[in-house]
């Protein structure tokens, strides 16, 4: 009999759009978790992020953001509380930096912060979604998250909910080796197995954008559509870059936003510009998020200009690239002045 592990890892065909929204569960791999212990933990972070921490609750998760002095974001967060303990979930390959960062302004704060991704309850981390994906849940859980960014806490690990995507729930599960042991094979029996690609993937279908390094410091929140996700909080007081990102808001000029393609080019990447073929000396945006769609290119998430979205007429590294197709998004992209 396979292992756990085997099981998640031995699917080398990436899943098409069509596999997730049936039903499939995925290992999620290139993500970190910080920690943040001691009673003045959500005080310092109210302080740093673009969302309201100091009234995040027990049982729901939050977007947020981590911005420069000049409201670019340096990083994505998906934030939620353990009891004592508030995580920040963001990209693994700018975890290090961001601890460092955050660590370096914590100065009398009663808080310290820690890397928990290799904590034995969040050993591993599933991802799941689909139209078979609750049912299947049900197997462990009497109830489940009834809303998105709803977060359970379980004797089996931290069940969170987050964007809906394909008409279906999508799921965050986190839980020890000894309780992956048990569920995956049923898991595996039950749903689509996918890699890591097949959870980025539902998470750019769901319109949801996540800074990694090849995108830090290129992004005020808005640009990736962070305040129509709730991601940003208006109301709440000063953050690094908070007078930038207000200023966004209500007087900046140029509109811009993100938007779903599908690119038939499987070397498309977080990162890459995209040329309007109407402009085509300089770049109308850039690539946040891309994942194999299983047809042999890649779906992503791309911000850039409103105008270059209402033309349709984009292309990919030059205006003489691959074209790119545009693809219904989940929410309604409202125009802002940026």
């Amino acid at each position: 009999m396979p292992s756990w592990n085997e099981l998640l890892t031995q699917q080398a065909v990436p899943l098409t759009t069509t596999q997730l929204a049936v039903g499939f569960v995925a290992p999620i791999t290139d993500l970190g978790l910080i920690a943040l212990d001691g009673e003045e933990s959500a005080n310092f972070l109210h302080t740093q992020l673009t969302n309201d921490v100091e009234h995040l609750g027990q049982g729901e998760a939050r977007l947020a953001g981590y911005c420069s002095p000049k409201g670019r974001m340096l990083a994505s967060f998906l934030m939620w509380r353990n009891e004592s303990t508030i995580f920040l979930q963001l990209a693994r390959d700018i975890q290090p930096a961001i601890q460092k960062r955050l660590s370096m302004f914590v100065l009398r704060a009663k808080t310290k912060l820690s890397d928990a991704s290799e904590l034995p309850a969040n050993h591993v981390v599933l991802g799941l979604g689909g139209g078979m994906a609750e049912t299947t849940l049900q197997t462990w859980f009497d109830t489940l998250p009834a809303k998105p960014f709803a977060k359970l806490d379980h004797p089996l690990g931290t069940l969170i909910r987050v964007a809906d995507v394909f008409g279906a729930p999508r799921y965050q599960w986190l839980m020890s080796a000894e309780t992956a042991a048990t569920v995956v094979p049923e898991l595996a029996e039950k749903l689509s197995v996918g890699s890591n690609d097949a959870w980025h993937l539902s998470e750019i279908h769901s319109g949801v954008a996540h800074i990694s390094k090849a995108t830090q410091e290129q992004f005020v929140p808005q640009m990736i559509n962070y305040e129509l996700l709730g991601g940003v909080n208006f109301k709440k007081g000063c953050y690094p870059g908070q007078e930038i990102v207000a200023r966004s808001q209500y007087l900046g000029k140029l509109k811009r936003r993100t938007t779903l393609v599908s690119i038939p080019d499987p070397t498309a990447a977080a990162g890459m510009e995209v040329f309007a073929t109407a402009d085509p000396e300089q770049p109308c945006g850039m690539i946040v998020n891309a994942a194999p769609n299983g047809q042999g290119g890649v779906d992503a998430l791309v911000e850039m200009k409103l105008a270059a979205i209402e033309a349709a007429s984009v292309r990919l590294g030059s205006a003489q690239g691959t074209a790119l197709s545009f693809l219904a998004m989940p929410y309604v992209l409202e125009p802002l002045d940026l």
